[in-house]
């Protein structure tokens, strides 16, 4: 009987140790800069926390929170559609279920497309080239090559969001300057005359009602995609007073009057506000200066910025003087300039600077230019990006050939595990210096933390939340995203 009642507790006592073990598994993804590991699937389990020594901890903090995330992904430039429809299309749905899939991959969430062309698309184009607002019409372009593809993303991920941008208004509804006014009959550069607002509103309106009628909810818009560069191959110059005045007086009366939803985004540029440009003295933090006209800033769900100059802190500075508004991170390319393109020096780089740094500065998405363009950096427009490459590459000769570059796994990372609704909460580390990291709490109640090693050596990382917590071996030079569902 003894022996029994031994045999008992024992079994118990196994029972119990197992059990604390085996609290919460963690799904581990692994890239390092070298290539040796490319989103490389692992799993461990938590242990009780109190085992583990000091060193090299985070420690998360749930109940604080900052921002609600959107969502990470990438742009289906016309570019990226052509080259898609190249592909066969078991292929394609490879690809695509690989990239969009929430459960059988890696679940980016939003996308951006453009209202009309883009500086890659097939040719110049908006919705409404002939005069008059009674001829809109979805470009047949679009037509044939974006709607597909938008068809089999949401038939894969119901849920993705979809971000539109205008590279120009209509060239009817431009004038070579605010003072002179007149007509202005070219795709770069250009200002919107002011006695076109109600049309140019009306433009934005048709192309949400539009999509819908296709099957696509806009999710957000912006009003003009690098509004202070006038050299892009099809673009706009557009001053915040210029945006501040479309919004209040054409724009956001009607989305109101027409019932659209879809959130607008101000700006769409750089942190520096392309200030080394004359013209631009005065359009430092430009958003705040909409921001700061109720009229305007109620219409105004948030900002959008690209990183091609100046610095991250500026989301931080925009924050902290307007945190009711939103900031979205929407485009940032690759490409042959400089020293050219290195993998590992870019997959760091973006890492730190782009994917973790706007999050910390309160970004609530992250979307990276095109999603795919051929060998030969294209399609791609005169007067735009030559030397561009896509977030995956595809070789011309067979459409079956795929280079993965460093922006698609920066948001496979990203998107594998912060699940959009997520917040990103508050945590304490005791960790040295070239460790880069950002925590989430996700609707379902995982946690999830990406981390970036920048340093030369491998690193041991400890993750503790509620008095549980698991250990894992970093390697140099690296990136990993966990998923730990608590």
């Amino acid at each position: 009987m003894k022996r029994i009642t031994l045999l008992y507790l024992l079994l118990c006592g196994l029972f119990i140790s197992t059990s604390t073990l085996l609290a919460g598994n963690v799904k581990i993804y692994s890239t390092t800069a070298d290539l040796t590991k490319a989103m490389s699937k692992s799993e461990t389990t938590t242990s009780e926390s109190t085992i583990l020594s000091s060193e090299n901890i985070i420690s998360l903090k749930p109940d604080f929170r900052f921002q609600q995330m959107d969502g990470f992904g990438a742009a289906i430039t016309g570019s990226s559609c052509y080259n898609l429809l190249k592909m066969t299309p078991e292929n394609r749905k490879a690809l695509l279920t690989e990239t969009f899939d929430p459960v059988h991959g890696y679940g980016y969430s939003f996308i951006r497309i453009s209202i009309g062309c883009s500086d890659f698309s097939l040719d110049e184009y908006t919705c409404c080239d002939e005069p008059g607002i009674k001829n809109f019409r979805i470009h047949e372009y679009d037509k044939r090559d974006l709607f597909p593809v938008l068809k089999e993303i949401l038939a894969i991920n119901p849920n993705v969001k979809i971000l539109a941008s205008p590279w120009t208004c209509p060239k009817w509804m431009k004038v070579n300057n605010l003072k002179d006014l007149q007509p202005y009959d070219s795709w770069t550069s250009g200002q919107l005359n002011p006695h076109y607002y109600q049309d140019y509103a009306l433009y934005f309106v048709r192309f949400v009602q539009e999509m819908k009628k296709a099957g696509f909810d806009i999710n957000a818009i912006t009003i003009q995609n690098e509004p202070l560069n006038r050299g892009n191959s099809a673009s706009l110059y557009m001053s915040w007073q210029e945006q501040r005045d479309f919004i209040k007086k054409a724009l956001g009366p009607a989305f109101r009057k027409h019932g659209i939803k879809t959130r607008i985004w101000a700006y769409d540029h750089n942190y520096n506000y392309d200030s080394n440009k004359a013209e631009n003295v005065d359009q430092g933090h430009y958003p705040l200066n909409i921001y700061n006209d109720p009229e305007a800033a109620q219409y105004v769900d948030g900002a959008a910025y690209h990183a091609y100059g100046g610095n991250k802190n500026e989301l931080k500075y925009i924050h902290n003087n307007n945190s009711d508004k939103g900031l979205f991170f929407t485009e940032m390319s690759i490409g042959l300039w400089g020293d050219g393109y290195n993998f590992g020096k870019d997959f760091m780089w973006s890492m730190r600077e782009v994917c973790l740094g706007t999050i910390n500065n309160f970004s609530k998405a992250v979307i990276m230019w095109n999603y795919m363009l051929d060998d030969k950096h294209g399609p791609d427009r005169p007067g735009g990006c030559n030397i561009c490459l896509g977030a995956i590459d595809i070789q011309t000769s067979d459409y079956a050939t795929l280079t993965r570059n460093s922006h698609f796994y920066e948001i496979a990372h990203l998107a594998s595990v912060i699940k959009p609704g997520a917040w990103r909460v508050s945590s304490e580390s005791t960790l040295p210096a070239g460790i880069h990291y950002a925590a989430f709490l996700n609707p379902d109640g995982s946690y999830s933390v990406v981390l970036q090693n920048d340093t030369d050596k491998n690193l041991e990382i400890k993750i503790v939340s509620a008095g549980k917590a698991f250990v894992y071996n970093v390697e140099a030079k690296s990136v990993s995203s966990y998923l730990w569902n608590n």
